[in-house]
């Protein structure tokens, strides 16, 4: 039976690599769809948790792979050689920047490597890590080629960008519109076919290079009109004018505008590192740009100005950095969610320190911290309460957690510098609140 018939009755084997806030969704999509599926991963724990019905990413809810997990048609393993037993193999490995913000592709390459091993006539892959146009083509294909076989007539190969969003209510991987595009047509539109199983809106473009440019503008867009703002809040903070109410106002425009809010910095996996891929890619075609690099770099000034915005207003209180004790809420890059890829907090726990301050954190979420490719802090979460909050000097909101009760907050912490505007809703004496 060849590809296009196990697609149609859903006989395909969909193997997934990458077990992460991408893959694991996507795999368990694929299984409601009705495919067999076999996930594959270099961490033996998140296998051992699978195969015991344990979700290790708490924000898609403790019972996420239970009915998946204890079913025939899973299968998860840490043994890459089994990956000729998929007749699809989608990678979802991490895309990360490295010393220099230069692309790191070994985890896509890797993966390619491990692929080519095992490739077989029939079966398709599909790249879902964000990065610079051409890599599928240019990464990817060769690897394939080598073997000896044709793209197009004895294997498959395509680009689908993933979309995830952790935490999001609104949407899920189902639902999040998919575009796919091939190295050649068949691939492409074999691709269509599968992701049309499982996801409710695949939009299918030209090529893959369409896919792959389409995903990086889409993290530069967020990126940039997030610097934006965050440029409009030291001024305006400059000024006395408060930024979020200046964009609760922008907002009343029902057209022209969208919000985007500022912070301490980027996280995440995708706005803090695609833009660098673009970059990077464009040197080889000898065109700059300016836009997308001047907004990585006010991005990436954010913690430093909010370190500066804490720094005088202790010293507007007569306590000096060197020795004070600072409480940062929040380890997540973003609200509700356990996800710490790329959150300035870490940076902004290493850059108090190093000025000499005693940081601490709470997260109702992250418990501890574990090793990074950048940071390795060894913290555990403090307890946050009003008896706690007496003992800092300095209470800095890095993370709006809607668990927070920012009135406690605010009514039992002697200073707190605030990143994401939470203390406007609470009430009594603010004189203590200072906004950065």
């Amino acid at each position: 039976m060849n590809l296009r018939s196990k697609i149609d009755n859903n006989t395909a084997v969909v193997g997934v690599i990458g077990l992460g806030y991408v893959g694991l969704p996507l795999l368990r999509a694929f299984f409601q769809a009705g495919f067999p599926v076999l996930g594959f991963d270099i961490d033996q724990s998140k296998i051992d948790a699978l195969k015991g019905g344990r979700n290790y990413l708490k924000h898609l809810g403790a019972d996420f792979v239970k009915e998946m997990s204890a079913h025939s048609r899973f299968s998860a393993t840490a043994d890459f050689g089994r990956l000729g037993e998929a007749d699809v193999v989608i990678s979802c490995v991490p895309t990360p920047l490295g010393a220099h913000l230069e692309p790191d592709l070994s985890f896509v390459e890797k993966s390619a490597d491990d692929i080519a091993k095992t490739l077989r006539p029939g079966q398709m892959i599909v790249l879902e890590s964000s990065t610079y146009p051409r890599t599928t083509r240019e990464v990817m294909l060769p690897r394939f080629e080598a073997r000896g076989f044709k793209c197009g007539e004895d294997f498959y190969l395509a680009y689908s960008p993933e979309r995830e969003d952790p935490g999001r209510k609104d949407h899920n991987t189902q639902t999040i519109p998919k575009l796919v595009g091939g190295i050649d047509p068949i691939s492409g539109e074999l691709a269509t076919n599968l992701y049309r199983k499982a996801i409710k809106q695949v939009i299918p473009v030209s090529t893959a290079e369409v896919a792959e440019a389409a995903k990086i503008l889409e993290n530069v867009y967020r990126a940039v009109n997030i610097a934006l703002v965050n440029e409009m809040k030291t001024v305006l903070t400059a000024m006395g004018i408060d930024v979020w109410e200046v964009i609760a106002a922008a907002s009343s425009k029902p057209f022209g505008f969208q919000a985007f809010y500022p912070g301490p910095g980027l996280g995440g996996h995708c706005i803090p590192i695609d833009p660098y891929y673009l970059t990077w890619k464009a040197r080889e075609v000898g065109l700059p740009t300016k836009f997308i690099e001047l907004a990585g770099e006010v991005n990436r000034s954010m913690p430093d100005y909010v370190v500066s915005r804490l720094s005088l207003a202790l010293n507007d209180r007569g306590k000096a950095v060197k020795g004070a004790r600072v409480l940062v809420l929040g380890l997540a890059y973003k609200p509700d969610v356990d996800d710490v890829r790329e959150s300035p907090s870490f940076e902004l726990i290493e850059k108090l320190e190093h000025l000499g301050a005693q940081a601490d954190y709470n997260d109702p979420l992250v418990a501890k911290t574990h090793r990074m490719r950048k940071h390795d802090l060894q913290m555990e979460s403090v307890p946050l309460n009003s008896q706690t909050l007496k003992n800092y000097d300095c209470v800095l909101i890095a993370t709006n957690h809607s668990t927070y009760d920012w009135q406690m907050i605010a009514d039992h912490s002697k200073l707190v510098v605030d990143t994401r505007g939470a203390m406007r809703q609470v009430n009594g004496r603010k004189d203590h609140i200072i906004s950065a």
